[in-house]
This record gives C-alpha cells, sequence and structure tokens, in this order.
C-alpha cells in the first residue's frame, strides 16, 4: 500500500482485498479489481468490476462508519433528490484486517472544480449551488429516528457549537504557522475565527436536523451540469447542520454563494457561522495533510483563501 497517511494506518494492499472478496462474497472473486487513485482520507477505494466499490478503513475504528453508513443510508436514501452509493455487502474483519469493511455500488459521475477568490464567475456554479441546497433542506426535512437522543454514532463533533471547537482551531493555526511555503495569512484567519465566537448561536446549538457533515467537490458528482450523486455518508449525523454550509467556500464564487444561501433561507447568523466552519475545517486539514494530499490540499487552500476574500468585502 502507498500514499500512508496516518500514524495508525492499517496495511491494506490488492491481495489483501481480493482475499477478502473471494472469502467473504465469492460471488464477486472473479471480478476485476483495482486500487482507486482517488481513495479518500478515511477508506481506501477499490474498483470491483465495472458497477462496484470496496471501501476498507485507513485506521483501528473506522469499521463503526461502516456499520453506521448500512444502517442509516439505506433509511434515508430515498428521501434525497440525488443518488448516494447503496451498501451491497459489508464484510466481517478477516484476513488480518481488524475492521468492517464494504462493497457499495459505484456512481458515475465528475467531481466538480474547487472555485478560488480569483477565479471567474461560471454559470453552471449556480446551478449546482441550488442542487446542493434542495440536497440540504431534503436531508434537513427527513425525522429523526428515538434513538439520535442516545446514539453517540450519530454525534459528531460537526454538529457541535463553533465554541466547542474553540481550542481545537487554536491548535490547528499554531500547527499551520509551521508548515513552510503555506501562503494564508493566518492572523487574519485567527481574526475571523475569534469574531465568529461572538455570533448569536456560537455556543448553543440549533435544533437538532440530519447533516451530512462533508459536501465538498470530492463528495459531490455531476453529471450534465446537475448535481446527481453525493457520497460517503460516513460522516452522517445528528445535531446542528450548520456545518453543511461550508463547502460553499469551496466549490462556489460570490454569484453562486448568493444562490445557494437564498435556496437555503438561513440567516445572517447561521450562514457565517457556516463560513467559521469552513474556515475550521480548511486549517484542520491543512495542519495535518500538508505533505500527504496535495489535492486536497489545493481545495482546501482555495477554501480558506475564499472566506478571507469574503470577510473583506
Amino acid at each position: 500500500m502507498t500514499n500512508v497517511l496516518h500514524d495508525d494506518e492499517i496495511p491494506i494492499d490488492l491481495a489483501l482485498v481480493r482475499d477478502l472478496v473471494k472469502d467473504q462474497f465469492p460471488q464477486y472473486a472473479t471480478l476485476p479489481l483495482t486500487e482507486l487513485e482517488a481513495s479518500g482520507s478515511s477508506n481506501i477505494l477499490f474498483r470491483l468490476d465495472t458497477k462496484l466499490l470496496v471501501r476498507l478503513p485507513r485506521q483501528p475504528g473506522g469499521g463503526e462508519t461502516i456499520r453506521k453508513e448500512r444502517r442509516w443510508t439505506s433509511a434515508i436514501g430515498s428521501r434525497l433528490p440525488v443518488a448516494a452509493p447503496d451498501i451491497v455487502a459489508v464484510g466481517a474483519p478477516s484476513n488480518g484486517y481488524p475492521e468492517s469493511w464494504s462493497i457499495v455500488t459505484w456512481l458515475d459521475g465528475q467531481v466538480p472544480r474547487c472555485c478560488g477568490p480569483e477565479d471567474p464567475a461560471e454559470t453552471w456554479r449556480v446551478q449546482l449551488a441550488n442542487d446542493l441546497a434542495d440536497f440540504i433542506i431534503a436531508l434537513r426535512a427527513i425525522d429523526l429516528p428515538d434513538v439520535s437522543a442516545i446514539d453517540s454514532q450519530l454525534r459528531g463533533y460537526r454538529g457541535r457549537s463553533l465554541a466547542e471547537f474553540d481550542r481545537q482551531v487554536q491548535i490547528y493555526i499554531d500547527d499551520c504557522r509551521a508548515l513552510e511555503d503555506l501562503d494564508l495569512d493566518l492572523d487574519a484567519s485567527l481574526a475571523i475565527w475569534n469574531d465568529s465566537l461572538e455570533l448569536p448561536g456560537a455556543s448553543t446549538t440549533a435544533d437538532d436536523r440530519w447533516y451530512h457533515s462533508d459536501l465538498v467537490a470530492e463528495n459531490l458528482l455531476m453529471n450534465n451540469g446537475r448535481l446527481t450523486g453525493v457520497l460517503d455518508f460516513g460522516g452522517l449525523c445528528v445535531g446542528d447542520p450548520t456545518i453543511d454550509l461550508h463547502g460553499a467556500w469551496e466549490l462556489f464564487d460570490s454569484s453562486a454563494r448568493d444562490a445557494f444561501r437564498s435556496r437555503l433561507g438561513v440567516d445572517n447568523a447561521e450562514w457565517l457561522r457556516g463560513r467559521a466552519w469552513a474556515l475550521a475545517i480548511a486549517l484542520g486539514a491543512l495542519a495535518y495533510y500538508w505533505n500527504k494530499m496535495p489535492g486536497r490540499m489545493r481545495d482546501r487552500l482555495a477554501m480558506a483563501r475564499s472566506v478571507l476574500a469574503d470577510a473583506d468585502d
């Protein structure tokens, strides 16, 4: 396995995945299997023939996310306006691999290009903004199960208040100061973050709603100029859904962000809290993946710069 991202990374290679599939799901044993270059930070991905994808958590404990996806995405997927991968099967720990893993359906589509503050406006981004807003509206409208009040798997840090995340963001900024060649105004970033802590709702949480938690370019698929798929529901949780606004500063120019905000109908405080989350997520990724995921670093740097440019307007 190449491109190790975490200190506690689980060794995964093509031979292991072939053995897992052959032993547990022999009906797929003869299908071609290839590792995807676009594997994520939480899971390594393998294309299984043309219609399936194998996902294996990179770190100990990641199997809980796989089991959570199996439980909840099947329950909410039919209520969403775009496709989500169907979970075909969940594999058990075996062959020295210690976590649950999954086989899901492959969704065709193109990942949208991120938009930096200096990029020209593009009309397709307005359509994407409206489509993504409709996805969020539909997700927020889904009734919460009674168990969501006590199920710790459905309570993630991204659904809590900004104030609860303040200490971690301060650490991110300190870590970013140690990065060589990071062209980002960290003093301005710190000022924007600190100002966000004074916003209404920054120390409390809104009414609980479903939220995806990671609606950025790498988890979206488009076909013919429309949003057609959303990937990776591992962060699906219940709490304050403001986090689902953060991709607007990675994906959209100012016109598309205006369309996104208008379609969602969020108030100014929620919008600015969403912007603060965009900055926090970008800083955390820069601090952690700087020398490990160049594509993600490019996108998160664009996100952080868009927040700074937006704050200056």
